[in-house]
């Protein structure tokens, strides 16, 4: 889910949002069918400079004077084009995550949008690329993400870490 606006949203929107959305793809996918990551951190944290409204406050407050107010919560600062929430499941999946994310569309002011990605996962790499490096032995499975092989560094240790890529095709 990206945003489509300039906005703060709440650490409590995040929050609902992120409940919005794991309820239904637990209820539907199960426990063990989706990895869910909320990428928006509520780290600004927002202040309010209360004011009396009775009669003879004029009397209490100092008004603007000194108006560095209390901590009232925090916010995510949200740019047009940012993702708010990731969702990576198996293809059967898919419709499923598609509707989380709509249900928890509900839970933000302004608009969002849904992208499916072209990407393997939460990896930078697209689908085919993927299967290619793999079959390669180029990939290292590392939880949620992989690892990847480069051709630089000392041999020894990319041997060790990467043995498929260093087959030796045996003479027959």
């Amino acid at each position: 889910m990206v945003s489509n606006e300039y906005e703060q949203l709440s650490s409590e929107a995040l929050e609902a949002a992120r409940i919005c959305a794991n309820k239904y793809l637990v209820k539907i996918a199960g426990k063990e069918g989706f990895h869910m990551r909320v990428r928006a951190h509520p780290y600004h944290v927002v202040r309010i400079n209360k004011m009396l409204s009775c009669a003879g406050a004029d009397r209490l407050q100092t008004g603007m004077r000194g108006a560095w107010g209390k901590p009232q919560g925090s916010v995510a600062r949200v740019n047009i084009g940012q993702i708010l929430l990731s969702v990576r499941t198996r293809d059967s999946h898919r419709a499923t995550a598609i509707e989380a994310l709509r249900r928890s569309m509900y839970k933000f002011p302004g608009r969002q949008k849904i992208i499916v990605s072209k990407n393997w996962g939460f990896t930078p790499l697209r689908r085919d690329e993927y299967v290619k490096l793999k079959q390669e032995g180029r990939l290292l499975q590392d939880g949620a993400y992989v690892q990847f092989h480069r051709s630089r560094g000392k041999i020894e240790q990319n041997i060790k870490r990467f043995p498929g890529a260093y087959e030796v095709a045996s003479e027959a």
